[in-house]
């Protein structure tokens, strides 16, 4: 029983101790190493990344995944490798399991747009932490890394975009720990993977590195940041083949309509409906299988202005239509029925008359007071009273009645002659569009296609420009 209780004090005594650092032959501390301490006042962390391959782009998401082996190095001159004769050694440094990872320190390392982070396993955890004979430790282990990148697709299919992924610490601020990439092979990349870029269905996938360290603020303090930017742009060529050449070749067709007979309408019309039904279709399957954003994407601007212009074409038609209506039954019968009335007052004539009748009054009275040939006449009235009636007064108020008549007439004439002259450009403007003699046919077929010109230089040189300032 002593022996068994012995035993037990023993085995309680080796938990509580912390574990022997003398039990490895690999390597061996100093007397007062701490793990929680970092090696230095400033210690300098360097980042390096072997990218393996692009797992996809998540567009409506907003996240890349990719595959990398990520290796961090650091010195900590507390801890000295324990190397082999020279005869056996394979390389200036020294493996350390995974049990030793525990024993010594490592710099707690933050990833701001990481979203997720999956090791990588097969029979067991793809890592590695080496300790070199100049002190230095290196730490390497694969991953699948699934990064957030806020996108813009208002450019969209010519959108750039830009992903910046910092490497830094969350606990110690840049005056503790300063995080950099390697000065060398601080991206690596397979042989089948491209010059620093990497193709997908969709994307051209670009890395860049930012060799001066960044500075980033977490809360109450600046950390000291390895940023890598990753460069999104898009593979122009199919967009230009699957939708902006077929819309350029029904907005193309819409102006063959302005060479068919107006007359012949079913012609006419199903070839301007079929190709503004299809340039709708287009724009709905766009709308539907492209990104969200905040306001209209390039593309959709694109595909709403091909369809303005086919509906201008079918609204030229609706115009000719119109006046051929109006050249074969309204203007024959307004002619048939203006032949049937007598002309009227012209303007002219009025005024002039009018201007007369008021001049023979004045005269008129004028000359009977100068030869005191004013005539008094008596009106009996019913009481057998003679009551005087003065005949001047009589004449010119029937003349003053007259004049007010003439103007009347004279108003009247000018608001017919106003609506009329506005009748004969309505007139002119609907003829000119008849079939006929109009020639809105012919100067749609050359007004169209320049609008269309005008509006793809246009709409290039802006998109384009854009484009180019974010890929920068």
């Amino acid at each position: 029983m002593r022996c068994i209780y012995i035993a037990s004090l023993i085995w309680v005594f080796e938990l509580c101790l912390p574990p022997v650092r003398t039990a490895t032959t690999n390597y061996k501390y100093e007397p007062d190493y701490d793990k929680n301490v970092k090696p230095g006042s400033l210690t300098d962390v360097s980042v390096s990344l072997y990218i393996n391959r692009i797992s996809g782009v998540d567009e409506n998401k907003e996240e890349i995944s990719f595959d990398v082996f990520l290796q961090i190095t650091w010195e900590d001159r507390r801890i000295h490798p324990v190397l082999p004769n020279k005869e056996e050694r394979t390389g200036e440094y020294v493996e350390l399991t995974k049990a030793d990872r525990d024993m010594i320190w490592v710099p707690d390392l933050y990833i701001r747009q990481l979203r997720e982070m999956k090791m990588l396993t097969l029979f067991e955890e793809i890592s590695s932490l080496r300790l070199y004979e100049n002190k230095t430790i290196s730490l390497s282990i694969g991953a699948t890394i699934i990064i957030k990148c806020d996108m813009d697709f208002v450019l969209y299919p010519l959108d750039v975009q830009r992903c910046p992924v910092d490497f830094s610490s969350y606990k110690y601020p840049v005056k503790d720990l300063r995080f950099r990439w390697r000065s060398e092979n601080a991206l690596s990349f397979p042989n089948d993977f491209g010059d620093g870029f990497f193709r997908l269905p969709k994307y051209v996938v670009s890395f860049y590195t930012e060799q001066e360290s960044q500075i980033v603020n977490y809360s109450d303090d600046n950390h000291s940041s390895a940023r890598l930017e990753i460069t999104l742009s898009r593979e122009v060529k199919s967009y230009l083949l699957e939708n902006y050449l077929p819309s350029t070749l029904f907005v193309s067709i819409s102006w063959g309509s302005f060479v068919v007979v107006p007359e012949i309408v079913p012609g006419r019309m199903v070839l301007l409906v079929t190709t503004l039904l299809s340039l709708i279709t287009m724009f709905d399957t766009v709308r539907n299988n492209s990104p969200d954003a905040l306001e209209l994407k390039c593309l959709e601007v694109w595909l709403i202005s091909c369809t303005l212009f086919v509906f201008f074409a079918l609204m030229e038609y609706f115009i000719v239509l119109f006046g051929i209506r109006y050249d074969k039954h309204w203007r024959v019968a307004k002619a048939q029925h203006a032949s049937s009335i007598p002309p009227s007052i012209t303007l002219q004539s009025a005024v002039t008359m009018a201007q007369s009748t008021m001049d023979t009054s004045i005269n008129s009275a004028s000359f009977q007071r100068e030869n005191g040939l004013e005539h008094t006449t008596l009106k009996v009235s019913g009481n057998n009273k003679i009551q005087p009636h003065d005949h001047h007064s009589k004449t010119t108020s029937a003349s003053l009645s007259n004049i007010q008549d003439t103007v009347h007439s004279a108003q009247k004439v000018s608001s017919v002659m106003t609506r009329k002259r506005f009748r004969n450009v309505a007139d002119v403007a609907l003829l000119y569009a008849g079939s006929q003699r109009g020639r809105l046919d012919q100067l749609s077929l050359i007004i169209f296609p320049v609008s269309f010109l005008i509006f793809t230089i246009s709409y290039w040189t802006m998109y384009l420009t854009e484009s180019k300032k974010n890929f920068k």
